[in-house]
């Protein structure tokens, strides 16, 4: 089947195509701009589309040859007219696959109640109507929450109960809604590319469970391991006050926020399953909440470092992050990140880097990496005790003081993960390359918080960090030099002292201190 998407910058669109690729499809892309799909780590594998979805010409090309075309595009309330873009963009699009031939147009709405809706919700609706009363068959799904690491509403929920233990709140926390994992509605859309028949209805879609957000926010601390949220609603918050408030709290932008938040405001909860007779619900049933939530958590629980954590390349889960998602999507991670050209060989600073810890030490303050451990045992931990197994080789699952060997790539990364006793989870990942001739050492310490004591953690030890981190590359490249023969240096500045491409490290990276780095 061959089948487009449009929206595929976006959440719901850059995990559908995978999916749709993995299902046997062939894949057009839609966008405005082929070079926005560049970094998907899925883009070689389709066929791309520059169109605007409101130009009648390039819409009706993209379209040409396609069997089933799936619309997931809205815009979040940005400016007085985003309604009429959309009904504009909508009826554009709905002619041209008429035209085209198309055989079933898939549109992602929202769910929406019967009463008054916001301006949002309202606009998503009519989109659906659009394409409902055109001449090409269609499938309107009805979403509410979506649950899945990069979800604005998602992200929204874990910002609020990681960081706030103690929370005053709006009254839309008691507003009950029915989430939906993100696999259940991949599920769907992807069904529906190969399901006989001229069905044109609208399909409500929702998860088992049905909750407040209050619930949830119960629900997602329970499940990340955080203690009890404490929640006070407060009648007299408006929407825009509202999203002004999550803006503050949250790095999701205020813009965004809003209309979410207007949306929260009505009940969405399913009134039919029909779905269920078109795509029937698997054997061990649709995922709930709680499921939903460890899925979308599950890298982080694993103690992975994944997607943009380690610049992989390569899709994960539906629920995983993608290196497309915004900034402000996967959780907070704070990065001390430093880089350092040294002037001696590969294998000769593999050789520093194999050999850390234990005997060795760390390469910086030795008195404040002995304090640390000390501390640690104090509060329980491993401390650094437990030195290591073999003073010059390391493999997966090795024991280096109170760090344990996550990865070894021999002569390329090594990466640690801390087993002290910490309000989140912490990594120190070394690693050698070649860059233009040079031999190059990049360190990271990496720390995801968990809830409001990891942030407040990393903040207040972010001076020694400063003093720790910031001096093990000029040690760690002196230690490789003194090893080898070093290598002439163009600048005639000390080798080991030529830093470049050094990442600012008080700060998370890409944001503003006050956010974090998403995963």
């Amino acid at each position: 089947m061959r089948c487009l998407v449009t929206g595929a910058t976006g959440y719901i669109g850059g995990r559908l195509v995978p999916e749709l690729l993995a299902a046997g499809h062939d894949v057009r892309c839609m966008a405005r701009s082929a070079g926005r799909l560049r970094d998907q780590p899925w883009a070689a594998g389709v066929e791309i589309a520059e169109a605007d979805a409101a130009d009648a010409v390039q819409t009706e090309k993209a379209l040409d040859g396609v069997e089933v075309a799936y619309y997931l595009i809205h815009t979040m309330g940005g400016g007085a007219d985003f309604a009429e873009a959309d009904r504009r963009a909508a009826t554009t699009f709905a002619a041209a696959a008429e035209r085209a031939g198309v055989r079933r147009i898939v549109y992602l709405g929202g769910l929406a109640p019967d009463d008054e809706l916001s301006p949002h919700m309202r606009s998503r609706v009519e989109v659906g109507e659009i394409f409902l009363g055109s001449r090409v068959p269609a499938v309107a799904l009805r979403a509410a929450v979506i649950i899945g690491s990069g979800s604005v509403s998602f992200e929204m929920l874990r910002y609020l109960t990681e960081r706030l233990p103690v929370m005053t709140t709006p009254r839309w926390v008691r507003t009950r809604t029915q989430p939906i994992a993100i696999r259940d509605v991949l599920r769907y859309l992807v069904d529906w590319a190969v399901i006989e028949g001229e069905v044109n209805r609208s399909f409500d879609i929702g998860g088992p469970d049905v909750l407040t957000y209050a619930d949830m926010m119960g629900v997602y601390a329970e499940v990340a391991g955080l203690p009890r949220r404490v929640i006070i609603p407060v009648p007299m918050l408006s929407p825009g006050l509202s999203s002004h408030w999550v803006g503050l709290v949250t790095p999701v932008p205020a813009g965004i926020a809003r209309p979410l938040v207007e949306s929260l405001r009505n009940e969405a909860v399913c009134r039919e399953h029909d779905i269920a007779d078109h795509v029937p619900d698997p054997a061990e049933g649709l995922i709930g909440f709680r499921e939903a939530v460890a899925l979308a958590l599950q890298r982080i629980k694993e103690a992975k470092v994944v997607t943009r954590w380690s610049s992989a390349s390569t899709p994960g889960a539906p629920s995983d992050p993608l290196p497309t998602d915004p900034d402000w999507a996967g959780g907070s991670l704070y990065v001390d990140r430093r880089t350092y050209r040294v002037g001696a060989s590969p294998q000769a600073l593999w050789a520093v880097i194999e050999s850390i810890g234990g005997e060795r030490g760390w390469y910086s303050l030795p008195v404040a990496w002995r304090a640390r451990g000390f501390l640690d045992r104090l509060v329980g931990g491993v401390g650094l005790r437990r030195g290591r197994r073999d003073p010059l080789r390391l493999r997966v699952g090795d024991s280096v003081d109170f760090w344990r060997v996550e990865e070894v790539e021999p002569g390329h990364l090594l990466r640690l993960r801390a087993e002290m006793r910490l309000p989140g989870l912490a990594w120190l990942e070394l690693t050698v390359r070649r860059h233009r001739g040079r031999t190059i050492y990049d360190q990271r310490a990496i720390f995801h918080p968990r809830g409001l004591a990891g942030h407040l953690y990393w903040w207040s030890i972010s001076p020694f960090h400063r003093l720790i981190f910031g001096r093990m590359p000029r040690n760690v490249a002196t230690a490789a030099i003194r090893a080898d023969v070093p290598l002439p240096s163009p600048s005639g500045i000390s080798p080991a002292r030529e830093a470049f491409d050094v990442v600012d490290p008080s700060a998370p990276h890409g944001h503003d201190p006050r956010d974090s780095v998403s995963t």
